[in-house]
C-alpha cells in the first residue's frame, strides 16, 4: 500500500496536481547533521562575509580545495557535502544558505539522485523546491545550476541524468534569475563518451584537470552578474 501510495503521489507531483513542497518528504538527511555542525562551528569562528558567492551540493563541491584561487577576487564560499542530493542541500538551507546572505548560489546536485533511483522528474521538482527555500528569504539571489556531470563509472545513468538535465535546463530559461551552467558537452570526447583525462582513478570525481575545465566554464557566469 506505502509503494502504491508513492507511486501515485509522484504521478501528482509530475501532474501539477500537488505543491512542490511535498516532493521530499520522505527522505532522510539526517546522516549529514554532524557536517553542517562543522559548518556552523567554522561560522562561529570567522562568518563570511555577506553578499558573496556560495557554492554547495555534493562531493563535486566539497573537493574543489582550489576554489578561492580558481574565482580570485571573488567572495566564494564553500559548503559542499560530499554524497548529498538536492534534497538535502535544502534540508539545511536555513543553516548553510539563508545565513550568508549570499548574491549567488552555485549548486551543483542531481548526480547522487540518479545514482540513488530518482527519476528525472524527480530532479526537477526537487530543484524547483530548493529555489523556493532560498527565494523565501533570498528573493534576489541568483542560483546557478551546474549541470549534472557525465561520469566514467556511471555512464550507464547518462540517460537518466541527460533527460534531467534537459528538464532543469529549461525550467531555467524561464526564470532570469536562474542559470544552467553546461558542463556536460565539454566533458565529452570526441567518441561522445566522458574524457578520461578529467577524473580521479575513481572514474566518478574530477582531478585538477577537470576542476580546471570548470572554472573555465563557470566563472563568465559569476563575472557576468558582480
Amino acid at each position: 500500500m506505502a509503494l502504491v501510495q508513492k507511486s501515485l503521489a509522484r504521478l501528482a507531483i509530475v501532474c501539477g496536481m500537488l505543491p512542490i513542497a511535498a516532493v521530499s518528504a520522505d527522505h532522510d538527511s539526517s546522516r549529514w547533521e554532524k557536517y553542517i555542525a562543522r559548518f556552523e562551528a567554522a561560522d562561529k569562528k570567522q562568518m563570511p562575509q555577506p553578499d558573496g558567492i556560495l557554492f554547495i551540493g555534493s562531493s563535486s563541491i566539497r573537493m574543489w580545495k582550489t576554489l578561492e584561487q580558481d574565482f580570485p577576487g571573488l567572495p566564494v564560499i564553500n559548503r559542499g557535502f560530499g554524497g548529498s542530493q538536492i534534497a538535502d542541500s535544502n534540508h539545511f538551507a536555513k543553516r548553510i544558505v539563508h545565513p550568508y546572505k549570499p548574491r549567488q548560489i552555485v549548486f551543483y546536485a542531481g548526480d547522487n539522485d540518479v545514482a540513488a533511483g530518482k527519476s528525472p522528474e524527480k530532479v526537477l521538482t526537487d530543484f524547483q523546491q530548493f529555489v523556493k527555500t532560498v527565494r523565501a528569504k533570498l528573493p534576489k539571489a541568483r542560483v546557478s545550476f551546474i549541470a549534472i556531470k557525465p561520469s566514467l563509472s556511471r555512464w550507464k545513468l547518462s540517460g537518466k541524468m541527460a533527460m534531467a538535465n534537459s528538464l532543469v535546463r529549461n525550467a531555467c530559461s524561464k526564470n532570469k534569475r536562474l542559470d544552467y551552467i553546461d558542463i556536460w558537452q565539454p566533458m565529452l570526447g570526441e567518441n561522445g563518451k566522458p574524457r578520461p583525462d578529467l577524473f580521479l582513478g575513481d572514474g566518478l570525481h574530477l582531478n585538477a584537470k577537470g576542476y580546471a575545465l570548470w572554472t573555465s566554464i563557470v566563472k563568465p557566469y559569476l563575472a557576468k552578474h558582480e
